[in-house]
C-alpha cells in the first residue's frame, strides 16, 4: 500500500475579481518509509499541494489517498494518521516547551500520566529537554522549528507533512534540523516535505518532484533527475559582451547566464580544447572555462528554463529560455 497516492488534483481559487489556478495538475505517490520532496520555488502550488493532502483545503479536482483512506471524503480518518508542521503554525509564546507539549498530548486524548511520559519523550527526541521550562518566546528560530517538528510527532503519526521546516533558519540549525527527518525517516516515519532549498532536496530526499507554476514538471531520484540531462555540463565565462555575443553565435546550442555560456555534451573534459579552438579562431576571447557533472540545480534549469533563486548560480530573475 502507497502512504500517499495524488491523481492529478488541481486547485482553483475563484473571487469576484480574479479566478487563480494555484495547482494546475499534480500527480505522484509516495511509498511508505521514505522521504518524498516537492521542490519548488514560492508560488509553485507546493504548500496548495500540501494544504489539500492534509485535509485544510479541499480539492478541486482530482483525488488523493493516504494509506489507502480518501482525503475528501474520510477527512477525520486522514487526519489521525498524519502529522503536520507548517510554515505558520501560530505557536503560544507564552507557555513553555513542556506545557506546549503535554497541552497538546492531552488534547489527543492522552492520560495526564502517559502525557507526562509522552512530553519527556518528545523533548528528548527534538533536543529541547534542557529548553522545557523556558518560554517559547525565548527560543532561537531552529528551536522553534523543533518544537513544531516535535508537536507534530505526539499522536505517533505514520506520515509527516513538513511545509519548508527550514525556511530561515541559519546553516547549522538547518543540518541539525535535517539529522531530525533523517532519524525520523529510519524509524519508519514517511515524510513528505516541501522546499526551496536544492541542497536540502539533495540531501534528504529519496523521491523528488520538481513542482513549476501548479504542474510537476520532473519526478525522479537525485541521480535520476541528474543523469536525465546527460552528459557533462561546460561553462564558458567572457569579461566583454563582444565576446559573449560573438561567442552564442559560434556555439549554437548554448544557454546565456548572465556573463556565461553553458552548454550540455558528452565527455565534456575532451571537448573543451575543441571548443577553444573554434572561439580563438573567431577572435573570441574566453576569461575562463569550467566541466562539470550535471548539479541538482542544472536539472532545474533544464525542466523550468530558469534557476530556483537562491541556488548557487542564481541571483537573476525568471528567463523562460529553454533549451
Amino acid at each position: 500500500m502507497l502512504a500517499v497516492d495524488v491523481k492529478n488534483i488541481k486547485k482553483t481559487f475563484i473571487s469576484k475579481q480574479d479566478t487563480v489556478e494555484a495547482v494546475k495538475d499534480v500527480s505522484f505517490h509516495v511509498k511508505q518509509g521514505e522521504i518524498f520532496g516537492l521542490l519548488g520555488p514560492n508560488g509553485a502550488g507546493k504548500s496548495t499541494t500540501i494544504l489539500m493532502l492534509t485535509t485544510l483545503l479541499s480539492i478541486t479536482e482530482g483525488s488523493a489517498s493516504i494509506l489507502g483512506i480518501d482525503v475528501a471524503t474520510k477527512d477525520k480518518e486522514v487526519r489521525e494518521k498524519i502529522g503536520v508542521a507548517l510554515q505558520d503554525t501560530g505557536i503560544d509564546n507564552l507557555l513553555t516547551g513542556h506545557e506546549l507539549f503535554f497541552t497538546t498530548c492531552r488534547l489527543w486524548g492522552y492520560s495526564k500520566k502517559d502525557s507526562e511520559v509522552r512530553t519527556n519523550e518528545l523533548l528528548e527526541l527534538v533536543g529541547l529537554t534542557e529548553a522545557a521550562d523556558r518560554r517559547v518566546k525565548t527560543y532561537s528560530g531552529g528551536m522553534k522549528r523543533r518544537l513544531d517538528l516535535g508537536l507534530s510527532l505526539v499522536h505517533s503519526p505514520e506520515i509527516l507533512f513538513l511545509d519548508e521546516p527550514t525556511t530561515g533558519l541559519d546553516p547549522g540549525s538547518r543540518r541539525v534540523l535535517w539529522d531530525e527527518i533523517k532519524r525520523l525517516r529510519n524509524n519508519g516515519v514517511t515524510v513528505i516535505l516541501t522546499t526551496q532549498y536544492l541542497e536540502e532536496a539533495d540531501e534528504l530526499a529519496d523521491r523528488i518532484a520538481i513542482i513549476d507554476e501548479g504542474l510537476v514538471v520532473a519526478e525522479g531520484t537525485s541521480d535520476e533527475l541528474k543523469a536525465s540531462i546527460g552528459g557533462d555540463v561546460i561553462t564558458f565565462a567572457f569579461n566583454h559582451n563582444d565576446d559573449l555575443k560573438n561567442a552564442k553565435n559560434i556555439l549554437t546550442n548554448s544557454v546565456q547566464e548572465k556573463n556565461e555560456l553553458r552548454i550540455t555534451v558528452e565527455d565534456g573534459a575532451s571537448r573543451i580544447p575543441g571548443y577553444l579552438k573554434d572561439l580563438s579562431n573567431q577572435g573570441v576571447e574566453v576569461s575562463s572555462v569550467s566541466a562539470n557533472k550535471p548539479t541538482l540545480d542544472d536539472v532545474f534549469l533544464e525542466v523550468t528554463g530558469y534557476r530556483l533563486e537562491g541556488s548557487e548560480s542564481s541571483q537573476q530573475a525568471k528567463q523562460k529560455s529553454k533549451r
